[in-house]
Formats: C-alpha cells, structure tokens, sequence
C-alpha cells in the first residue's frame, strides 16, 4: 500500500508550484507515494502548461486509483491572472494558507498520511491575515499539537533547534532550562520513533562564542545550558555538550552524533545549508502529524523560468514516506 501525501503549493508567486509539481510527475516519486497536489487546480494547469508537462491533472476523489494523473485537491481562489512572479501579494498568500490549512485537515482525517509544504512568503502570509512566525507554528496550532521543534535534515546532518524565527537580539531572553529540555526530549523522541534510531546520541551547541569562556563572554553556558543538559541527562537521554559551534563543526565532531541541537535559527542552518542546500529537509518533529518540507524558500529571482531544482522537494517527499512506513511497521508490532 502506497501512502497519500498532500503537497501544498506554497506561494504561487515563487517556485512552489513549480517544484511541488516537478517532483509529483517523477515516477520515482509516483512509485513511492501518491503525490496529493494541495491549491488551485488552474494555477497549477498554468504552471504544468508553462512547463510543456504532458501528464494530466484532475480534481482529487479519494481513494485515488488513476495512475495515469496526478489528483489535484482544489483549494483556495488563485487564478493565474493572479500570478505575479517575484512580488510579494496577499493573494499568493491566502492561497498558501488556505492549502496549509486543508493539508492539516487532510491528515489529522487520515485521508492523507503526510504533508509536505512548498515554500512560502511569511509576508505574504501575513498580508493574508495568517500571523504566524512561520508555516511550523501555523500547522503546530491548526492540528492541535502541544509541541513542536523544528529539526533540519540532510544525508550527513540532523540539527534541531531551541529558537526558530527568533530575532537575534531576543534570542538569549528565550532560551531557558525548560525549554531546553522540551526541546531535547521532541528530538530524542522523534530519532528514536521517526528515524528509528534505538538509542540517539545528541550534542548541544552553545550560544556564546568558545563556549562562553567560562562565563567571561557570557554565562548561558553554565546557568542555563548546561544545566539542562544535566536534566535531560537524568531523564535517561544520551545528552553531550555545550559545545563551541565552530570548532564543533569545524573538527567534523558533529559526525559522532544522530543528530546537534542548536540555539539559533542561523546557528543551526548555516552548515546545513553549505552542505547540503539542494537536499536539505525541514522537519516538524513532535507534531501529531506528519509534516516535511524543502529546505530552501520561495526563490522569487528564478520563478516562472522552469529552472528551480526538485532536489529537496523531492528528499522531503522521500523522508516523509519514510516516516509514515516507519509509523505503520510500528503499529503492527
């Protein structure tokens, strides 16, 4: 049995429908899953059009049992009139949401068994009425899941993070003990039911530079961090840190980890995204569904020319259906 994945369109005015597109036609991806394009279904005719795409789109009816097209699920009001290639517009931005929301709908009805979400404007979103920091805490919110950490993915790399759309000058002030060990305890959750990984081993960077130098460049480390290290250490999680993150990247220290959380949002991205920004995956982790995305954004400077990579669209899909297998050989233990 193949699961049903909803793929969103992400902002219309990017690559989102192109890439989600893209990488629903695959046969390697149709052979995994069935790929469940979520938006409007002229918006994504224009954009299969504009790429001479010969296979079919046709309104979703689930089950779905036509492998000679991709279902499309017809939400919101975009037409391709609309489509402003490169701006940012409340109507790209209603139609991101209105998909988020009924792909968040689609799974917690078990209609689908995963969702993967093109990338958005959080402006844009904003201007649709949709205040959120990011689509993370929309779909945390929306499927009613008390906890949520957002953790980035590649082949060689897992980094969570403590923050995520924090800016920089606030980030100290949010970092606690408790939060910290919340954190800590989605990620080792999620390696050992996600990833099955029996028993993760985790390091924790630091937030100061060189550690914070025994508190002479800040004293994070010793009253917060380190702490909550030691916390999690007696709730039986294999915890090591704080840890430097430069040197700790820089010595490829990271390799003896399933996975390091970071403090921050760059803190964390920065060596992800050098390398592995083509195939780096976003991951929701503690939510009480299945969410992935690509890592990388709306990419206004190349919409509508047909040139975005499917790269990490793709991985997310890949991972998603991961997840949801590893879901049900769990269930049938």
């Amino acid at each position: 049995m193949k699961p049903t994945i909803a793929i969103t369109i992400g902002d219309f005015n990017g690559i989102g429908p192109e890439v989600a597109l893209k990488a629903a036609v695959l046969p390697s991806v149709r052979k995994m899953c069935v790929p469940l394009l979520v938006g409007p279904l002229n918006v994504f005719e224009h954009v299969r059009s504009t790429l001479k795409i010969r296979l079919k789109l046709q309104k979703a009816v689930l089950p779905w049992k036509d492998p000679s097209t991709i279902p499309v699920l017809d939400v919101g009001d975009g037409l391709w009139s609309d489509i402003q290639y490169g701006a940012v517009t409340k109507a790209a931005g209603r139609t991101a949401g209105i998909a988020i929301e009924k792909a968040v709908e689609m799974c917690t009805g078990r209609k689908a068994d995963a969702m993967v979400t093109a990338p958005v404007s959080k402006e844009a979103l904003h201007l649709a009425g949709y205040n959120f920091p990011g689509q993370t805490e929309m779909i945390a919110m929306i499927s009613r899941s008390q906890r949520v950490a957002m953790m980035l993915i590649s082949k060689g790399l897992r980094v969570g993070l403590i923050t995520i759309h924090t800016p920089l000058q606030l980030v100290a002030g949010h970092i606690t003990k408790e939060k910290i060990v919340e954190k800590l305890m989605i990620f080792d959750d999620s390696l050992k039911r996600n990833f099955k990984i029996k028993a993760p081993r985790i390091a924790v960077l630091a937030l100061n530079p060189h550690a914070g130098e025994q508190g002479w460049i800040g004293r994070e480390e010793q009253e917060t961090i380190a702490p909550a290290i030691g916390r999690a250490r007696s709730e039986s999680m294999n915890i090591d840190g704080p840890f430097a993150a430069d040197g700790f990247f820089g010595a490829g220290t990271y390799k003896s980890y399933d996975a390091v959380v970071a403090m921050y949002h760059d803190q964390g991205l920065i060596p992800i995204k050098m390398s592995s920004f083509k195939e780096a995956v976003n991951f929701s982790a503690g939510l009480s569904i299945i969410r992935t995305s690509p890592g990388h954004g709306t990419a206004y400077d190349i919409a509508g020319r047909g040139k975005a990579s499917v790269s990490s669209m793709v991985e997310a899909i890949t991972l998603a259906v991961q997840f949801v297998k590893n879901a049900w050989s769990s269930s049938t233990i």
